[in-house]
């Protein structure tokens, strides 16, 4: 996909993403996942394997421990954990954790209005939170309050169809099934550490991990949760009055079902293929095309050593990426 390498143009100014590149695209329903391939950044924690949640201490405040011995801990931009019986909670930020530090974050906040308990240590099943929560989430870190974004996520769910409350639960248990269908669709690739989302058509995401590990860790909670929320409901029916703001449902009434190939034996097959995988990838180049660009301003929030946490933030984009000079390591950039 040599067409499709200016990836830059996504994000001009601060983020390089120099020697990455873009992979065969990938359709699920209403997402498209574009794999990224690239330079891999050793020495950093996974998200799984190596971050822990160890507490809740009080509502609104999770506390994280990198359990490693070596090796620095990138916190998820928007990580959140679910545990049965418990107030579940999600992060408004990264951050970064040292081997074997343990960080309280006051700013997370409730997605689970009116259930009482508190997270422990005994289930780690995390996701990251749905598209269309995340801008109001990062316009909230450093916001202490745990039921800041209950009022955002009751109309998530009202768009949705379901009850008028702050339980993001509603959501991510009982659709669950509905959702994991973009873990079984989509497929990760070999030393794959990020990728371009598409919805409907319409530029959603870029994901990059330190390394294929950190991805791999990452590849449910963004597919199915972050991205594959909003393509769940841009595939159903047209949106309707009172359609929010942010809203990929396809403008068109275009369906998003794949047609049989019609070809005569294996060759044939394979020709038909051929010619759809051109076509795709000269629709996607049309899409990261009409993706909107524009300036963007940098807030720098952590250092660790010469790595930079900083937040990006345009009319069209935000998110938070990770730096080590002028190097790309870490990013979870987002439409707005």
């Amino acid at each position: 996909m040599t067409q499709m390498t200016a990836l830059d143009t996504l994000v001009p100014g601060p983020l390089s993403l120099a020697g990455h590149r873009l992979g065969t695209p990938q359709q699920a329903g209403a997402l498209t996942m574009v794999p990224i391939s690239g330079p891999a950044h050793r020495g950093y924690v996974p998200p799984r394997t190596g971050l822990k949640l160890t507490r809740v201490a009080g509502y609104g405040q999770v506390e994280l421990s990198n359990r490693a011995d070596s090796g620095v801990a990138i916190v998820p931009l928007h990580i959140g954990y679910i545990q049965d019986r418990a107030q579940n909670h999600a992060l408004c930020r990264s951050a970064f954790l040292a081997p074997g530090q343990t960080v309280r974050f006051d700013d997370a906040c409730c997605v689970q209005q009116s259930q009482g308990g508190l997270l422990s240590e005994r289930d780690q099943w995390f996701f990251v939170l749905p598209l269309e929560l995340r801008a109001r989430a990062l316009d909230l870190r450093g916001v202490t309050g745990y039921s800041k974004l209950w009022d955002d996520i009751a109309a998530l769910n009202a768009r949705h169809g379901l009850p008028r409350r702050g339980h993001l639960e509603q959501i991510l248990s009982r659709k669950r099934a509905v959702l994991t269908q973009f873990q079984s669709r989509l497929e990760p690739q070999p030393a794959q550490l990020g990728a371009l989302f598409f919805v409907s058509g319409r530029f959603a995401g870029l994901e990059i991990a330190p390394d294929p590990r950190y991805f791999a860790e990452m590849w449910t909670a963004l597919v199915c949760f972050a991205y594959g929320v909003a393509a769940w409901h841009a595939e159903p029916a047209p949106p309707g009055p009172g359609t929010a703001p942010f809203d990929l449902a396809p403008r068109d009434g275009t369906p998003y079902q794949g047609t049989p190939y019609q070809g005569a034996g294996l060759a044939g097959l394979r020709a038909a293929l051929d010619r759809d995988r051109s076509v795709r990838l000269t629709e996607i180049g049309g899409w990261l095309a009409d993706a909107p660009t524009g300036p963007v301003e940098l807030r720098e929030e952590e250092r660790y050593l010469d790595v930079r946490l900083s937040t990006v933030t345009a009319p069209h984009l935000a998110g938070q990426i990770v730096t080590d000079g002028d190097r790309t390591v870490y990013a979870s950039l987002f439409a707005r």
